[in-house]
């Protein structure tokens, strides 16, 4: 196999978490594509016509792409570790989706920055995408810290990623005030080995 990946994409690092966590890196050749949504890396829209990573080519099938249909079939492939059986499940998926729509808030306000002449962007857009991030992480500091604290799984690296995304990229923000118990979850859980060995590079 091969995955079209960014060392800086926060998707990305939900899949190579999950590689390491299940064993397979050593099955996975990584092919960078330094993407953006002006600039799609050379080739990349063949595999992936969203031109967009991670992109997973198999060869016995068409390229897998979104991080969430990589992260399944992965996790199937290496004997279902991260995506537990029975409503666990759905918890699971759903907080996904939650990390994931983190990211996707998280990735228009810096493309808002980036992309946009500084004439041209809109700060009630960016509040708006910011809203939806407070209140997702507020949303995991009252529902989900039960899940959270639980057996590893995809719910918790994926809610993992985004917030050291937001880190990353908007940590003026702050996204722990009056988030305490997600706050101290996340502490914990950013120390992990896997964690450390996927972060993003300083200055990426």
């Amino acid at each position: 196999m091969k995955l079209y990946y960014s060392p800086t994409s926060p998707y990305v690092r939900k899949v190579m978490i999950l590689l390491h966590e299940t064993g397979q890196l050593g099955d996975v050749e990584l092919l960078s594509a330094q993407t953006s949504p002006l600039a799609p890396a050379d080739g990349l829209p063949a595999k992936n016509p969203l031109a967009k990573v991670p992109a997973l080519e198999r060869a016995d099938g068409p390229t897998l792409y979104d991080s969430r249909v990589i992260c399944a079939y992965l996790d199937a492939r290496g004997g279902d570790k991260l995506y537990p059986a029975g409503a666990r499940r759905w918890d699971t998926m759903t907080l996904e989706a939650t990390g994931d729509g983190i990211l996707d808030a998280a990735l228009l306000i810096t493309y808002e920055a980036r992309m946009r002449p500084e004439d041209k962007q809109w700060p009630e857009w960016t509040d708006a995408q910011w809203s939806k991030i407070s209140g997702a992480c507020a949303a995991l500091n009252t529902r989900w810290m039960s899940h959270l604290n639980g057996p590893l799984d995809m719910g918790q690296i994926a809610v993992a990623c985004a917030l050291s995304y937001v880190d990353f990229r908007h940590d003026a923000r702050g996204w722990r005030h009056g988030n305490d118990a997600l706050a101290a979850w996340y502490a914990d859980f950013a120390a992990r080995d896997v964690m450390v060995q996927t972060a993003p590079p300083v200055g990426g």
